[in-house]
Formats: C-alpha cells, structure tokens, sequence
C-alpha cells in the first residue's frame, strides 16, 4: 500500500509541474486533463440542449426553433469557454499582448471569415433563408437548403451533392428563392417549332402537354399558357407557361423533363416539325483544281 500511495503522490507531483507559461497562468497536466473533461462536458451539454429545443417542433423548416436552437448551443459553448478559462487560472489581461495580432490577422486574412460570421447572424435573424428552402445563386448553385451556420450555409442539389457556400455569397450575391412566400410558382419550358407551321396548332400542342403532366396547376387565376417570343435563325421559339406548387420546385429538374418529355409527344402526335440548325452554302465562280502525282494519280 506504501508503494501505491508514493506512486500516486509522484504521478501527483509530476501532474502539478508546469509545462509552459502565459502570463502569470501556469500550465499542468492536471489542468490540461480539467479542460479536456470540461469540453467534453460542453459538448454534450450543447448537443442535448439543441437536441432539445428542436423537439419543441419537429418541422426543420421552423426558422424561431432553428435560430433559439443555434444561439442556445452557442451560449452554451461562450459559457462553458470562461469556466474553462477561469479553471485554468487565466487573467484576461495576459491577453492583451495578443489584441494586436489578432487585429493585424483581421486586416490581412480574417476579414472573409469575419464577414461571412456577420452574414450568417444576418440571415438567421432576417428569416430571408430557412431549412428547406429551394435556392438558386448567382454562382449557378441550385438546391435544398440544408443547414444555416454561422459561416456557411450546406445546399443539397438534386444529385444528393453537399455544397458549402460562404454566408457573404447570399449577401453580396443575388439570391432566387424559389419557396420564400406565394406557394404557387411559374416556370417556362422552351421549346421550337419549324417556320410555316399553324401557331394555333403549337399552342394546342403546348397546352394539351400541360394538361398531361399531373403537377400542372389549373384553375380560373392559373392556368397553362404558350408564347412565342422569338423567330429565330432556323425556327420560331416558344415557351411553355405552367404554375407549379412549392412542393413540386423541390424537383424542379424532374418536373422540366416531365414537360419536355410531353410535349415531344404532342408535337409529335400533330406531325410538327422541331427544326435543327441549317446553313444554305452558295458556290460562286468556284473552281476545283485537282492535282495529280507522277503516278497519274489524283
């Protein structure tokens, strides 16, 4: 039992001898372990209490349960920083040194860091983003989204593809939010049709297509229209105008094709023609000269 107890107070002793210094605060293998077990503690803390708050709604979309669930985490995490700074002794003073490195970081690399943080607490308290929403971004990323933090916001696209975009980019950028308010969305399918062809004939097509695709919506404010909006090179250009739901722009990409899909058919079934690209090439006072080798031979 002696041999125990001089074990344990050497292992003590040796836990007790500082490491290194900052400032007046001495650092120990005892209380390094202390600070290990309080992040743990915070961690866990943390995760239970957005896991929580999260219950009082289960619908991911609620953007007051999201944002008290996010600041509610973060508080947690501000909290459980100064009791491990008081644990371990620190004196806020001793970090004074450090104000003026962390300044000259802010002006050469931390600026992008600090502004997407400021752009995440705006997008969280204006609620013009929420969980669930169908985005599209200047950047051509378009998709689900799926988690708001404080400096990046994770947009799921239709292919189950994780992106992560910087909190500035829905700031500074411009932002098409497909679910944001009115449920009912319009969307324009293009479409052509060969030059002489009956434009009565194209917009029954058009319509009848519409009227084929379960996710139409038809009634005395919306209803399925066809338009022609330009005569092009080789062919007159239409469009397709058909109101969809919110829940529908979740698959916007599938619900194009579905039209595309019906209105080949229709055209089709009319005998329209859908043109391709032609050039007439006129030859004048051409002449081909055709050498030939010792051979005889061209």
């Amino acid at each position: 039992m002696s041999f125990l107890h001089e074990a344990w107070k050497d292992t003590l002793e040796i836990a007790r001898d500082p490491l290194f210094s900052i400032g007046n605060t001495d650092f120990t293998l005892l209380r390094l372990f202390g600070l290990l077990l309080i992040i743990a503690v915070v961690f866990q803390i943390a995760r239970i209490t957005k896991r929580s708050i999260n219950k009082l709604n289960p619908d991911p979309t609620d953007q007051a349960v999201y944002l008290l669930s996010r600041f509610a985490g973060y508080f947690v995490w501000i909290i459980g920083t100064l009791i491990g700074l008081n644990f371990l002794g620190f004196e806020l003073s001793s970090f004074a040194f450090l104000g003026g490195a962390v300044g000259l970081g802010l002006g050469f690399g931390l600026q992008n860091i600090l502004s997407n943080f400021v752009a995440g607490i705006i997008i969280l308290f204006e609620k013009s983003l929420k969980v669930g929403d169908i985005v599209e971004l200047q950047s051509s990323v378009t998709g689900k989204v799926a988690e708001i933090n404080l400096r990046y916001t994770r947009i799921t696209t239709a292919d189950a593809i994780d992106i992560l975009v910087p909190n500035s980019e829905f700031i500074s950028g411009r932002v098409v939010n497909w679910t944001f308010a009115d449920p009912i969305r319009r969307i324009h399918v293009p479409f052509t049709a060969a030059y002489g062809t009956d434009k009565n004939v194209v917009r029954e097509a058009g319509i009848a297509a519409a009227m084929n695709v379960q996710t139409t919506i038809n009634d005395d404010e919306h209803q399925p229209a066809v338009w022609l909006v330009r005569m092009g090179e080789s062919a007159l250009e239409f469009e397709l105008l058909v109101w969809i739901n919110q829940e529908t722009v979740k698959t916007r990409g599938m619900v194009q094709a579905s039209y595309v899909w019906a209105l080949e058919t229709e055209l089709r079934k009319r005998g329209i023609e859908i043109p391709f690209p032609q050039r007439d090439l006129y030859l004048k006072n051409s002449r081909i000269t055709v050498s030939m080798d010792n051979s005889g031979q061209s």
